[in-house]
């Protein structure tokens, strides 16, 4: 497997784990508020499959995957070598745990 690989790799399971951890709502709390705090956690979520969803199936094929996490790798090789070195791989983590609102650059 391929350096390349690799690091798309170990990059996809940190973007999964950032996205998908959603936090547990009290038994006893009011339906309203679970209602409320789930769509709130869910957000990140939904917002990820817009951006990956390019054909708006409601699912992500692996050709979708891919190029998004493409896009991401090519956004966060600052220094243009093909490769993340630990200051672009942290801030390139960083990015993904702490998204911001913005225009996406996948699929433009």
């Amino acid at each position: 497997m391929s350096r390349l690989s690799q690091t798309v790799i170990v990059t996809a399971a940190l973007l999964a784990a950032s996205w998908i951890c959603v936090p547990a709502v009290a038994d006893d709390a009011p339906a309203a508020a679970n209602s409320a705090k789930l769509n709130t956690a869910l957000t990140p979520l939904a917002q990820l499959l817009q951006l990956m969803d390019t054909d708006k199936n409601g699912k992500v094929s692996k050709e979708e995957f891919m190029n998004f996490m493409g896009a991401e790798f090519d956004y966060a090789d600052k220094s243009r070598d093909g490769q993340l070195d630990p200051i672009e791989l942290k801030a390139l983590v960083y990015k993904m745990n702490h998204p911001y609102r913005g225009t996406p650059r996948v699929g433009k």
